[in-house]
């Protein structure tokens, strides 16, 4: 070979090495820095399980109160209910209740015969009808139906009660068998007895209890008492009966002895007894009053006494009236007077308590007495 030959290059070899392009021109390549990889930037959400935690507990939160709001209305409209149901059945207690006061006023009307009686008790058994058909129209809310029921039977005791009343005075009406009438009329109070119990724990209670069980509050359960102590018993109406025969017959209670007593008259709240003789000097108080005891000294049952006191004090007299409704034979009643006006004080004055005369009564010289009094600051 000759230096000619060695000289020669083989230029083409080299083209042959890659198939890649050239660069564009004017445009380098990203390099990638030497090291090793670099690391991907961490999420700073919630991990994908916390996220959903926390679904979970809102949606349980929304459940919760929804139930809440659910039970808030309707406990809002049990309330509701009650109320106005309670509402309607407070109008017939106060009803029955005033029907039972009037009873008593009926009982004790001075001068009333047996029958003049039986018919006004057959009035009110008529007004106390007509309270049980308004009850039995009354629809009780849920939970509420055996007390209901209650109500309504405690009202038809005392319509049959009152009834029974009717047809015993007017069967021992002028009889002289006082024990056997008496008795009658006693059994027939009884029913009127039934009546308050059964409205008391029947109706009154099982409905509080109810209420409580519904955690219910604000409401006003009514109640309800008709019968005067003692209608129950022949030792009430025994006196009863004689006077209300002793008015039915033409001659009334002849050779009888009718008469009532002041036994005298006590200050409140000490219960000092007042000197009809010596200077009095009552200490004024807020609860200042004054109870006077009658007796009856005679032999026959005396009605609706009226017992009266008189501060004559100037320029205008104090005065008050109470009414004593029975005083049986030797027993002694009293007639309480409280909130009175303000009396003068530091001024000698008198106080004059009278009972009023009842109907045969002959000797009134122990029916009135006079008290010499001073009222002080405390």
């Amino acid at each position: 070979m000759s230096e000619y030959d060695s000289d020669i290059e083989f230029d083409f070899f080299d083209d042959l090495e890659t198939d890649e392009s050239p660069p564009a021109p004017g445009r380098q390549r990203a390099q990638r820095p030497p090291g090793p990889p670099p690391k991907r930037p961490e999420h700073r959400g919630l991990p994908p399980a916390a996220r959903l935690a926390g679904l979970i507990a809102f949606g349980i939160l929304i459940v919760v109160l929804l139930v809440l709001w659910v039970q808030s209305c309707s406990g809002s409209s049990t309330k509701s209910s009650y109320s106005a149901y309670l509402a309607k059945v407070g109008v017939l207690a106060h009803d029955s209740t005033q029907l039972g006061s009037s009873l008593s006023q009926a009982i004790a009307t001075p001068g009333i015969t047996a029958p003049q009686l039986a018919s006004k008790v057959e009035t009110l058994a008529g007004q106390q009808q007509s309270d049980v058909g308004v009850a039995q129209k009354l629809k009780a809310p849920r939970g509420l139906a055996d007390p209901n029921a209650s109500m309504i039977e405690a009202l038809q005791f005392r319509v049959a009660g009152l009834h029974g009343l009717a047809r015993a005075m007017r069967a021992g009406a002028g009889s002289t068998k006082v024990t056997q009438t008496s008795t009658g009329l006693g059994s027939q109070g009884q029913r009127l007895v039934a009546s308050d119990v059964i409205w008391q724990d029947r109706f009154r209670q099982a409905t509080l209890a109810k209420v409580s069980q519904q955690n219910i509050t604000g409401l006003t359960i009514p109640s309800s008492v008709f019968a005067e102590d003692g209608i129950d018993s022949q030792s009430f109406w025994s006196p009863v009966v004689q006077r209300l025969n002793g008015n039915t017959t033409s001659g009334g209670t002849s050779g009888q002895l009718i008469g009532t007593e002041l036994l005298g008259t006590t200050v409140l709240p000490k219960g000092t007894q007042l000197s009809p003789t010596q200077l009095n000097t009552i200490v004024d108080s807020p609860d200042l009053g004054f109870v006077v005891s009658v007796k009856n000294s005679g032999d026959v049952q005396v009605a609706s006494v009226q017992v009266t006191i008189t501060l004559k004090q100037s320029p205008k007299p104090i005065s008050a009236t109470q009414t004593i409704s029975l005083i049986n034979p030797g027993q002694t009643q009293t007639a309480t007077f409280k909130n009175l006006p303000q009396p003068a004080f530091v001024t000698r004055t008198t106080l004059v308590v009278d009972v009023q005369p009842v109907k045969g009564e002959k000797n009134v010289s122990n029916n009135s007495t006079s008290y010499p009094v001073i009222f002080s600051f405390g």
